[in-house]
């Protein structure tokens, strides 16, 4: 990815979120995986664009990107080492570089180390639980939706796999315990905290446990009914659209949307948008010209009444 994330969305860096997550959703309609199956260079730019959007949608990671503690990438920049801050101190030589490993180290010299005196021996020891290590992590809407299995990356370099349950909600916390910093003496490791981030998808926007979507139709379609294929987060089904409808109208899909515990689920709402051809025909031309000629309909009756 580019080192630059405002570059990569196209904004500049005073750009407000909401231009931001524009600027993301303009980009992730033209050029998301699933609108382009066979190419492979369009899915990794919808790659560079999602990290992108990944770190600048946050405003506390963009403050920390902004202000340089944090990479591109996300990761975290070299930070200054803590026992600088004791410099010139008394007592300053025991804080000098590579005299600890860590601070498990350092806990373990100041707590547990060994007095002899008049043949006597003395120890003193703390045990303490580990910190809880906090992370981000950014799945697709679909994983969110389906549940799904992916791998974060720890500071010691190891992965461990993050189960991502059907129906997580953007900014839910997870929890895996024991996999957070290192106990103190016999304490207990800390736990790992992972924030979720869910990217908005090109076709489908969660309104609570319903899904949302716009059905384009054509102009015949919506005058004559048809029956349509429609994609929904368990794959495509058919659905009857009416005789006669128009834009803005909404159908429901029943139990399509996001689970609600083990056994139920939202909706799917489908919102019509009844769109023509860029260049109309002749045909159509005379077609809405006969029509007009003998009609009376008109739909904006009631807006008249209001004024």
């Amino acid at each position: 990815m580019a080192d630059d994330p405002y570059k990569v969305l196209g904004v500049d860096k005073g750009a407000t979120q909401d231009e931001i997550k524009k600027a993301y959703r303009k980009l992730a309609k033209t050029l998301h995986p699933d609108l382009h199956p066979d190419d492979p260079g369009r899915k990794s730019e919808f790659q560079a664009v999602s990290a992108a959007y990944d770190l600048l949608r946050d405003p506390e990671r963009r403050r920390r990107f902004d202000a340089g503690e944090i990479d591109a990438q996300g990761h975290e920049r070299a930070e200054r080492q803590f026992y600088r801050d004791y410099a010139g101190r008394p007592g300053a030589e025991r804080y000098q570089p590579g005299a600890y490993e860590d601070l498990s180290d350092l806990f373990s010299d100041f707590f547990a180390r060994r007095r002899r005196g008049g043949g006597e021996t003395y120890e003193q020891s703390v045990h303490a639980r580990g910190r809880d290590m906090r992370y981000h992590l950014e799945v697709d809407f679909m994983d969110a939706a389906r549940g799904a299995k992916r791998a974060i990356t720890m500071p010691d370099g190891k992965a461990i796999e993050v189960s991502i349950p059907a129906g997580l909600d953007d900014g839910q916390t997870l929890r895996l315990r024991g996999k957070g910093g290192p106990g103190i003496g016999q304490g207990p490791p800390g736990d790992a905290l992972i924030t979720v981030g869910v990217r908005p998808h090109p076709v489908f926007t969660r309104n609570g446990d319903n899904i949302e979507m716009e059905l384009p139709v054509t102009f015949d379609e919506a005058v004559l009914g048809a029956k349509v294929d429609v994609p929904t987060i368990s794959g495509t089904v058919a659905m009857t659209i009416p005789k006669g409808v128009s834009s803005g109208r909404q159908l429901r899909l029943k139990g399509k949307g996001f689970p609600v515990g083990k056994a139920t689920h939202g909706d799917q709402i489908v919102r019509i948008q009844i769109v023509l051809p860029e260049k109309v025909d002749k045909e159509m031309e005379e077609i809405a010209k006969r029509w007009r000629a003998f009609q009376s309909f008109d739909p904006r009756e009631t807006l008249r009444r209001t004024i």
